[in-house]
C-alpha cells in the first residue's frame, strides 16, 4: 500500500516539475471531494491517497511557486453549486493546501466543468498564461460539458491548459473527460491502479531532455571521472546499501544554510554529476531520513554515506483472535518526530526507537508500544478484539426489505449516561450497512423518513450478526394537484385542538414512508391558506395512496 502512496506522490509530483509546468506559470490544483472519493484502491481511500500525495508533492514545490487550491463537493451534499477557491495562488501556500486537504469533507456532487471554469477565470486565462490541474474520481454530475468547455477556453484564452488525472476511472469514462485536457493541448493520467500510475511515472520522468545547443569546442582538459556525485545509504550503522525503495533530495544550500532551490529527486542508487557549489542532500527510506550539507568543488569526486538509523515494522491487524488479517484497518505509526498512516497489511521504515502502533477497525482501537533498533525489522500481529454487524431494515417483521438509500443506521451504546443520553458510536446510510464494534450492548437507531425506530442488539468479538430491524411501517404516497405543498399530520388532536405536523414538503406529490397508524394529509393552495384535508390510514408492510382534491 505505502508503494501505491508513493506512486501517486510521485505521479502528482510530476504535475509540478515537468509535464503541467508549475514552475512557469500561476496554477490552480482542483481536487475531486465528492462523496464517490471514499471509495478504495487496495483497501486503501482515494480521498487519503490525494491527501498524502498533496503533502508529500508540495513539500517539494519551490517556495516561489504561485499555487492555488479548489475543491468541488466538500461542502453540500447534492448541490451542484458547491465549489469553492479555498486558497488563492500564492508563493508559500504548500502548507495552507495540505491543511485544507486534510480538513475536507468530501459528501457532494461533481460540477468538475464549472470548476476548471472558475478556476481559469481566477487566474484571468483571457489575460496570463494559466493553467489547471484536475483530479477526478468521477464524471461530470451536473449537466456539464468537459469537452465544449475544453475548446472555449483554448480559443478564447492567451496560453490556456488543463490536465486532468483520472482517479479508478475505466478507460471508457476516462475518453469522456480526456476531451477537457486533449482540446486545450493538455494531458490525461488514466491512474486506475498502481501499474497504470507506474507506467505514467515512466514515461514521463525517462523521456529524454532536449538536446543542447553546440556550443564552441572547448580547450582540451584533463580527463574527468564519468560522475563526480555517488552516495550510499545504510538503513544502521555497518549495514549494506539500500539501492531499492529509497529516494535522494538534492537542494541549493541558501545563503543562510538552508534549503533553496530543488535540483533533483531520483530514486534507487545515484549516480550524478553537480555544479561546484553548496548543497543540502537528503537520503530517505519511507520514513527514515538523512540530511547532509556537501560543498562541491570542481575536479573531485564525492562519496558520502548516509545512515538512517530507522528500521521497518511490519502490522498484520486482525478484527479478532484467529481471524484473517483486514483489509479495513487503519494503521497509525507514531514514531519519534513524526507519524504515518497505512491501510489493510501495512509495512513502514520509521526512524529508531519507541514506536506506538495503533490499529482501528470500525470503533474498535488497539495501540501497542514497540521498541525499535536501528536496522531491526519487527513484525507483530494486532488484534483489536470486534465484531461484525450487518444491519437492513423490514418494514414488517419477515416482510420486503428497506432497500432505500436514504435510510439511516446510528448505533449507540446501549447503557444511558446520568443525563438520559446515549453515546454515539458510528453511523452509515443505506441497506446491508456494515459495522465493526467493539464488544458491548447496542441500540440501533433506525430512521426511514417519518419512521423511527430503536433495535437493542449485543457484539462479541468475532461475532458476524445481521441485525434486522423492524420498522413496522408503510408506504404513503400523497398527490395534491395544483398544490403549494403537501403536509402530514397526526390523527389525533391535542386539548388545544391541534394538531401535530409530523413532516412538509412543496409542491405537488410526495412519498414517504411512516408508522402505521392514522393520519390527516393537509393540501395548501398557498402560503397563507386555502388548505383541504383528507384522512389516511397507513399499514405496516403495506402501500398507501391518497390524492387531496
Amino acid at each position: 500500500m505505502a508503494g501505491l502512496a508513493r506512486s501517486v506522490a510521485a505521479a502528482i509530483l510530476l504535475l509540478s516539475t515537468t509535464t503541467f509546468g508549475f514552475a512557469a506559470n500561476k496554477v490552480i490544483i482542483i481536487l475531486d471531494a465528492s462523496g464517490s472519493m471514499w471509495a478504495q484502491i487496495d483497501g486503501k481511500p482515494k480521498l487519503e491517497i490525494a491527501r498524502e500525495s498533496l503533502r508529500t508533492v508540495l513539500q517539494s514545490v519551490p517556495a516561489d511557486d504561485e499555487i492555488g487550491f479548489m475543491a468541488y463537493g466538500h461542502r453540500t451534499k447534492g448541490s451542484c453549486e458547491d465549489i469553492e477557491l479555498i486558497v488563492p495562488p500564492q508563493a508559500g501556500s504548500a502548507s495552507a493546501i495540505s491543511a485544507a486537504a486534510d480538513s475536507m469533507k468530501f459528501l457532494g456532487k461533481t460540477p468538475l466543468t464549472a470548476a476548471v471554469k472558475q478556476a481559469a477565470e481566477a487566474l484571468r486565462y483571457t489575460e496570463d498564461k494559466a493553467t489547471v490541474v484536475l483530479i477526478t474520481d468521477g464524471l461530470e454530475t451536473c449537466g456539464g460539458d468537459p469537452c465544449a468547455l475544453g475548446k472555449e477556453l483554448k480559443e478564447t484564452g492567451v496560453d490556456f491548459t488543463a490536465d486532468v488525472v483520472g482517479f479508478g476511472l475505466t478507460a471508457d469514462e476516462g475518453k469522456q473527460i480526456a476531451c477537457l485536457a486533449e482540446n486545450t493541448g493538455g494531458k490525461y493520467i488514466q491512474a486506475s491502479d498502481e501499474k497504470a500510475l507506474q507506467q505514467a511515472l515512466v514515461e514521463t520522468v525517462a523521456a529524454p531532455a532536449p538536446a543542447p545547443e553546440p556550443a564552441p569546442a572547448p580547450a582540451p582538459e584533463p580527463a574527468k571521472p564519468e560522475f563526480n556525485f555517488m552516495p550510499s545509504v545504510v538503513m544502521a550503522e555497518g549495514g549494506d546499501p539500500i539501492t531499492d525503495g529509497n529516494a535522494w533530495e538534492i537542494y541549493k544550500a541558501a545563503a543562510d544554510g538552508s534549503r533553496g532551490d530543488q535540483v533533483m529527486t531520483e530514486y534507487g542508487e545515484l549516480k550524478t554529476n553537480l555544479e561546484p557549489g553548496d548543497y543540502i542532500v537528503v537520503g530517505r527510506d519511507d520514513e527514515a531520513r538523512s540530511e547532509q550539507k556537501i560543498k562541491i568543488e570542481a575536479g573531485q569526486v564525492y562519496k558520502p554515506l548516509f545512515t538512517l538509523n530507522g528500521g521497518t515494522l511490519v502490522i498484520h491487524p486482525h478484527a479478532s483472535q484467529g481471524s484473517e488479517i483486514s483489509g479495513e484497518a487503519r494503521v497509525d505509526f507514531a514514531y519519534p518526530g513524526g507519524s504515518t498512516t497505512h491501510y489493510g497489511d501495512a509495512k513502514a521504515t520509521v526512524p529508531a526507537g519507541e514506536q506506538k502502533v495503533t490499529v482501528q477497525i470500525g470503533a474498535g482501537t488497539a495501540t501497542e508500544t514497540v521498541q525499535l533498533a536501528a536496522g531491526q525489522t519487527v513484525e507483530k500481529d494486532v488484534v483489536v478484539g470486534v465484531g461484525h454487524a450487518v444491519l437492513n431494515a423490514f418494514y414488517t417483521a419477515g416482510g420486503d426489505k428497506a432497500d432505500n438509500s436514504g435510510i439511516g443506521f446510528e448505533i449507540v451504546k446501549a447503557k444511558k449516561k446520568i443525563d438520559g443520553s446515549r453515546e454515539s458510536v458510528e453511523h452509515s446510510y443505506g441497506p446491508d450497512s456494515k459495522f465493526w464494534l467493539p464488544p458491548d450492548d447496542y441500540v440501533a437507531l433506525t430512521t426511514l423518513d417519518l419512521a423511527v425506530v430503536e433495535q437493542p442488539f449485543s457484539i462479541k468479538a468475532g461475532d458476524n450478526q445481521d441485525v434486522k430491524v423492524a420498522l413496522d411501517a408503510g408506504v404513503l404516497a400523497m398527490s395534491a394537484p395544483g398544490a403549494y405543498s403537501i403536509e402530514v399530520f397526526s390523527s389525533k388532536k391535542d386539548i388545544e385542538g391541534k394538531r401535530k405536523s409530523l413532516g412538509l414538503s412543496y409542491g405537488d406529490s410526495w412519498q414517504q414512508t411512516a408508522p402505521a397508524g392514522d393520519y390527516v394529509v393537509v393540501r395548501h393552495m398557498s402560503a397563507e391558506g386555502q388548505e383541504k384535508e383528507v384522512p389516511v390510514t397507513i399499514k405496516a408492510g403495506e402501500r398507501s395512496e391518497v390524492t387531496v382534491q
